[in-house]
């Protein structure tokens, strides 16, 4: 069990197709490597992949794990997450979306309090809509991660979000370029980017991590930066991830 209460990062977009979830698991994949205990919690809530991502077969997930609680059923926070290595744990979204609805705010803050005893890092994993759960999964995290891409109504949304961020004083947040998720979207240069959003970028995934293969890893439930040949032929490129991970544990004091 870890000894401090775990940091919560959110890796969250402003639009959809950026490459956020395989992001979210590439940093998670760096925090093992780190000897960080972790847990993905998957508040896609209506959509969520993290488990068929990662290939996983589970009982519970983050809708049962509302209920017991509600019910005051709830015994042990290790019934209701599952196993991807040693160093990975996984507290998938609801099996059926129709239940997706009926988790709220209230039990959530219960659920990544009881998390953050366990844990040394705790991932969410969020669509670009504004529910409150999105909200409160904002609220809570130490650090917000936006993904974004090299695309005109991504850029135009992600203004919005700067300017709605600096409005309610919220500078807890990086803004994370990928290119590497479709490497023909190369519209704009960095400048641009920059005077689109008015916002730094603070990280680029480039374009030379695109993986063209990359589907037979998915289908394989593999996370890309735990993978050997995958590191050893994108040792530059991944130290970009490595970054991010030291930024954000160093920024949010995580011994």
């Amino acid at each position: 069990m870890a000894l401090n209460k775990a940091k919560v990062f959110t890796i969250t977009s402003v639009k959809g197709g950026v490459g956020k979830t395989t992001t979210l698991l590439n940093l998670a994949g760096v925090c093992a490597k780190m000897g960080k205990r972790v847990l993905l919690i998957d508040l896609d809530l209506y959509s969520g992949d993290i488990a068929s991502l990662l290939n996983i077969n589970y009982n519970n997930d983050i809708y049962n794990l509302y209920e017991d609680m509600n019910n005051n059923k709830f015994n042990n926070f290790d019934d209701y997450v599952t196993s991807y290595n040693n160093q990975i744990k996984v507290l998938p979204a609801p099996k059926d979306p129709r239940f997706a609805r009926k988790i709220n705010s209230k039990i959530l803050n219960l659920i990544l309090y009881k998390a953050s005893m366990k844990f040394d890092v705790i991932l969410i994993d969020t669509n670009h809509i504004l529910t409150d759960i999105n909200l409160f999964a904002l609220d809570y995290s130490d650090q917000i991660l936006y993904v974004i891409n090299n695309d005109s109504m991504n850029l135009k949304n992600m203004k919005t979000i700067v300017s709605i961020l600096n409005d309610m004083n919220k500078n807890n947040y990086k803004i994370i370029l990928n290119e590497s998720n479709d490497v023909h979207k190369v519209y704009y240069n960095k400048y641009d980017i920059k005077n689109i959003i008015n916002k730094n970028v603070n990280y680029i995934i480039p374009s030379s991590f695109y993986i063209r293969n990359i589907d037979k890893y998915i289908i394989d439930g593999k996370i890309l930066t735990l993978e050997d040949s995958i590191v050893r032929r994108n040792k530059e490129t991944l130290k970009i991830y490595n970054l991010i991970v030291s930024d954000i544990l160093k920024e949010s004091k995580v011994d």
